[in-house]
């Protein structure tokens, strides 16, 4: 299942000269020491199928208060933004409520790369009415805490309801990751960056014997020991093997926005860089459990720290790399489109929180083919993207607008 560590599946500079009479340079798609990823030559992609025609564009849906990310519950029509400072915005056929769905304000430390980042709402959310809220405390540590929605109000959160899943302490006010997602089988991942603090001083990353740097894994619904929380049985590090055994996987330095593909389940990570690569990584599910995205060895494709320990046998070399120069400066990843715009179907879209142009490329026997930029789909600060229950994605600009992805 592990390989040896690969050549970089796409990088950015073969393309620049043909993307700067377009939009910002951002891409690379020749293969560093092997042939060219195939390309989409003309940049015209048919249509992947019944759905919206036409150029795709961006609709605004209002403007927020440092909008950080987008999500619905699953089958609910509603739209739920939240805000870095503390709160979740419901927003119902187009209006935002007047009262936030939630405010944490109180216990949330803002802002720079501290803040509420985002919220998951568990499968069965329509029966139980349980989310999870991942943000910084007002001590600048990563906190999970579980929500019920109000039982005499689906519009309003029972603030007395919070329970804390998980505590981690944070060295750097910087790198803190923050997503939290279910995952296809319905146990709930988290993402934390490595602590912060340039180049990883303490390795943490690469150390089994703590959280920060890794993906997490676990079942909130079951206590284990001391524990708020449950193991999964299928962890990797599950049996005790000298690691946590909330380990998902590791290596990375600051996993800022992941997702799994709806038909799929492959896995692909936006891992922002330190000084000069961002990267994306692809990982299909048989690959998943135990994954070693490198981090502080490689950053992207190129060594960044060489005496750094790593077992090279479980690593996963990142699928898309581009320079962190030319107006860019940290990527937002997003996620593999499967909305109503014809255009974009099998896309994964993402950005660059400088750069601000939504650009895609389609997973081809694993490998990033038919690279696009979509110029009519940008924004300032673009902070994350999200995705409601009927597969629609959003982008939200951290200076307040919030647009849904459509065409015309």
């Amino acid at each position: 299942m592990w390989g040896p560590r690969r050549p970089a599946r796409t990088t950015a500079e073969s393309v620049r000269s043909r993307l700067l009479g377009v939009v910002v340079a951002l891409a690379l798609l020749a293969g560093c020491g092997q042939d060219p990823a195939p390309a989409s030559g003309d940049d015209t992609v048919p249509p992947g199928g019944d759905g919206l025609q036409g150029e795709p564009r961006l609709e605004k849906i209002g403007s927020f208060d440092r909008p950080i990310y987008v999500t619905s519950p699953p089958g609910d029509k509603r739209v739920f933004v939240v805000e870095q400072e503390g709160r979740v915005v419901e927003v119902v056929d187009g209006k935002a409520k007047q009262l936030p769905f939630i405010d944490i304000t109180n216990r949330v430390g803002c802002c720079g790369e501290r803040g509420l980042f985002s919220v998951a709402f568990a499968p069965d959310y329509a029966d139980g009415g349980l989310l999870y809220l991942s943000y910084t405390n007002k001590d600048g540590d990563s906190r999970i805490d579980e929500y019920r929605v109000d039982p005499a109000d689906p519009d309003r959160v029972d603030p007395a309801s919070r329970r804390e899943i998980l505590a981690v302490e944070q060295p750097f006010s910087n790198h803190n990751g923050g997503l939290v997602a279910f995952d296809p089988s319905g146990r709930l991942m988290i993402g934390l960056g490595d602590g912060g603090g340039a180049g990883d001083p303490g390795d943490r990353a690469q150390d089994l014997d703590t959280l920060l740097g890794k993906l997490l894994r676990i079942d909130p619904a079951g206590r284990s020991g001391n524990r708020a929380y449950g193991i999964p049985a299928d962890n990797p590090f599950a049996g005790g093997s000298g690691a946590r055994p909330e380990i998902w996987a590791y290596g990375l330095r600051n996993p800022w926005r992941w997702s799994f593909d709806p038909e799929t389940g492959d896995l692909l990570v936006g891992d922002v860089g330190q000084n000069s690569v961002e990267e994306i990584n692809f990982v299909a599910p048989a690959d998943q459990p135990g994954a070693n995205y490198g981090w502080p060895k490689y950053e992207g494709d190129d060594e960044y720290k060489g005496n750094a320990r790593i077992d090279e046998s479980r690593l996963i070399p990142p699928i898309f790399t581009y320079p962190n120069s030319s107006g860019n400066c940290s990527v937002t990843g997003g996620g593999v489109y499967r909305g109503s715009v014809a255009e974009l179907e099998g896309y994964y879209l993402f950005a660059d929180f400088c750069g601000g142009v939504v650009q895609g490329f389609k997973v081809q026997g694993g490998r990033a083919s038919e690279y696009r930029s979509f110029d009519r789909l940008n924004a300032s600060n673009l902070s994350s993207f999200g995705v409601d229950s009927a597969g629609e994605m959003y982008i939200t600009s951290l200076g307040g607008d919030v647009y849904r992805i459509t065409a015309g």
